[in-house]
């Protein structure tokens, strides 16, 4: 009874069941942990945000698996989930950057953008005929007066600010290890080699491969977007593979 009571909620997008749950919401949650992790860290200098891109076949061009994505000079976005679906917001998120730089002449700020978004995000959540979002986005960036932020979407429509946070697969596990090693002292640098060691926790053991690894920083000296090559993610690593050969 209790399953066939749960079907019957869980066809339309806008129907609550008795208990006060948005089933397709839950199973858009659902979609985003099968997607691979995403992580963002906040500095005092600005923002990472890190990505395992996985290439599942030697024949697939590694750079066609977007991750991160820019959003504007100052704003960048990292996702996981349903990959078309992150394309959607990405592009909306783009307009309305615009947008506000045609209206107002100036940047948009990071929560402004992010409350955007989830504005956006749910809409879906109570319209007939659609479906929720199955994808969660860090969104990073440093506000025109200099100073860094780092907020998550959930496919509810909820804004979340974080001082380092992980979507994606195994969530859980990379969560509990940034609220380990996070400290709020932390530079760049250091936030990059915590981004790149919590992707590093959920891949069984394997070490991360540069070429499959993308890392996005924003600093708040030149407020730019600035992408890591493989070369400066290698260099990265191989810091952190001599920091526990010390230990």
């Amino acid at each position: 009874m209790q399953d066939q009571n749960q079907q019957a909620y869980d066809r339309g997008t806008s129907i609550f069941s008795p208990d006060g749950r948005l089933y397709q919401v839950e199973y858009a949650r659902e979609a985003i942990k099968r997607g691979t992790a995403s992580v963002g860290v906040r500095t005092a200098d600005g923002v990472v945000l890190a990505a395992d891109r996985q290439v599942r076949s030697p024949l697939v061009e590694e750079q066609s698996i977007e991750k991160l994505h820019r959003v504007d000079d100052h704003i960048a976005v990292a996702s996981a989930g349903h990959v078309a679906d992150a394309r959607q917001l990405v592009d909306f998120a783009r307009e309305q950057a615009q947008v506000n730089k045609l209206r107002y002449d100036e940047p948009i700020g990071v929560e402004s953008l992010a409350k955007e978004v989830t504005d956006y995000i749910q809409r879906y959540t109570q319209s007939g005929g659609v479906r929720p979002f199955g994808v969660a986005l860090a969104i990073g960036g440093v506000d025109p007066d200099g100073t860094p932020k780092l907020f998550e979407t959930d496919p509810s429509g909820t804004p979340y600010e974080w001082k380092a946070t992980a979507i994606g697969g195994n969530r859980e596990a990379l969560q509990g290890f940034l609220e380990d090693e996070y400290r709020a002292e932390m530079d760049l640098d250091s936030g990059i080699s915590l981004a790149l060691e919590t992707i590093a926790q959920g891949e069984d053991d394997e070490a991360v491969d540069p070429a499959a690894a993308e890392v996005t920083v924003v600093d708040t000296e030149t407020h730019r977007v600035r992408s890591l090559d493989p070369e400066e993610i290698a260099s990265h690593l191989d810091e952190l593979d001599g920091g526990e050969a010390d230990e």
